[in-house]
């Protein structure tokens, strides 16, 4: 059970109604993560930067590879929420989240992103090697901050137990 209940749309703060209904006009709800984010409009907006590094960081990995990127993270995290979500967009996209395939560039990116999960001081220069020979600097560096941004996520969701919406219930490990 959630530690603290999302908004109402309706009865946000105008700051995060404001930036509820952006992301209701953008991605067609508000998830009950981002009702709680509410809460706080500064942390609602710090949060939702995720959107502005996930299409920097589309732009070099692909839609696949950012995916897979972001789904290791929450995994690795055990983020319900995140997971989950992540599991929707591999799923309509056509791939078994639990028997997913990688070429030696996704396995660099995802054991990277594993990594920055489990331990993010952990990172060992041979797992740095094998990110950076894949990638250029700014574009490693978009891919850390953006890694660091989910972590974030993850954090939220786990410590304030945020509820899983309902729409990604078939989506659930173990759901099908």
């Amino acid at each position: 059970m959630a530690r603290i209940l999302p908004l109402d749309v309706a009865a946000a703060p105008p700051a995060a109604r404001e930036q509820l209904d952006e992301q209701i006009a953008k991605h067609g709800r508000a998830t009950n993560m981002k009702r709680t984010l509410a809460h706080s409009p500064a942390a609602l907006f710090a949060l939702m930067r995720w959107y502005d590094l996930h299409a920097e960081v589309t732009a070099f990995l692909g839609d696949r590879l950012t995916t897979l990127f972001a789904h290791a993270v929450s995994a690795q995290t055990d983020c319900l929420v995140c997971s989950t979500f992540f599991r929707r967009w591999l799923t309509e996209a056509g791939e078994d989240p639990d028997d997913l395939k990688f070429d030696d560039r996704e396995r660099a990116v995802v054991e990277y992103g594993r990594q920055l999960a489990r331990d993010a001081n952990g990172v060992t220069d041979a797992q740095y090697a094998a990110v950076a020979s894949h990638l250029t600097p700014s574009q490693v560096v978009a891919l850390t901050a953006f890694g660091g941004l989910m972590i974030a996520t993850n954090v939220f969701n786990n410590v304030l137990k945020v509820d899983l919406d309902e729409y990604l219930f078939p989506f659930r490990k173990g759901a099908t």
